[in-house]
């Protein structure tokens, strides 16, 4: 496990796609020899939940409990998943559609039309994602944490919804690996399956994060909220 004591340049040459969570926590390249500590109080980030976030993403075996959860700061969990949703929708998607729509240009005007829509498809239903997520779980962490209760009834999050998303960038990979020509624009192919292989692989560690910190999190919240204006009812 990464320690607030650790170099921030070390943690990064163990794990190298750490460098594309930076910009979410706000903190810019430049850092030095400064230790994880030293950099995150400089920011105005919590250190322990960096380290939450970035333990994760490294290590398959790493889940906390709900108690160490509880322990830390989450104060940034919602302006860090927003920021990740930024960063997916207006870096990563247009990116990888850019590729798509040079690649189609290549290819035969039925099969190019039906790649831009299979991915255009895609892109619309992780932007609703994303949106439902922002009107409904994140609202309802944002009351709990200031102590009031929730307004309505939220839906919350549901797994199932984030398999799928994983589910349609490996079928769009799959299209790349079988039925694009082998003579269309193989370099921009093969820099378009990279990135769609990183994409999948960052909203894998996403979802992990909201399934298994976001969730727990938010029902123990509710729970302490109950517990608490239970006592005050009997005081």
């Amino acid at each position: 496990m990464f320690s607030p004591r650790m170099k921030l340049a070390d943690i990064i040459a163990a794990n190298h796609n750490i460098i594309l969570l930076l910009p979410r926590f706000g903190i810019p390249l430049g850092f030095g020899e400064k230790s994880v500590r030293e950099v995150c109080t400089a920011a105005g980030v919590p250190v322990d939940f960096m380290l939450l976030v970035c333990n994760l993403y490294t290590f398959d075996d790493y889940l906390p409990s709900i108690e160490e959860v509880s322990s830390i700061d989450m104060s940034l969990l919602v302006p860090y998943l927003k920021a990740s949703h930024i960063y997916y929708t207006d870096e990563r998607l247009p990116h990888i559609e850019k590729h798509i729509a040079n690649i189609a240009e290549r290819m035969n005007e039925r099969t190019g039309s039906i790649f831009k829509q299979f991915y255009a498809d895609f892109r619309r239903e992780i932007t609703d994602h994303f949106q439902s997520e922002e009107r409904n779980e994140f609202p309802r962490l944002i009351a709990l944490q200031q102590s009031q209760r929730p307004k309505g009834q939220n839906k919350r999050l549901s797994s199932k919804s984030h398999s799928n998303l994983v589910d349609t960038l490996n079928d769009l990979t799959q299209i790349v690996y079988k039925y694009l020509p082998g003579n269309v624009m193989p370099e921009e192919t093969m820099e378009l399956v990279f990135d769609i292989l990183q994409l999948s692989a960052d909203i894998q560690k996403h979802a992990l994060i909201e399934e298994k910190i976001l969730e727990p999190y938010v029902a123990w919240l509710e729970r302490l909220q109950t517990q608490v204006e239970k006592e005050g009812r009997q005081r």
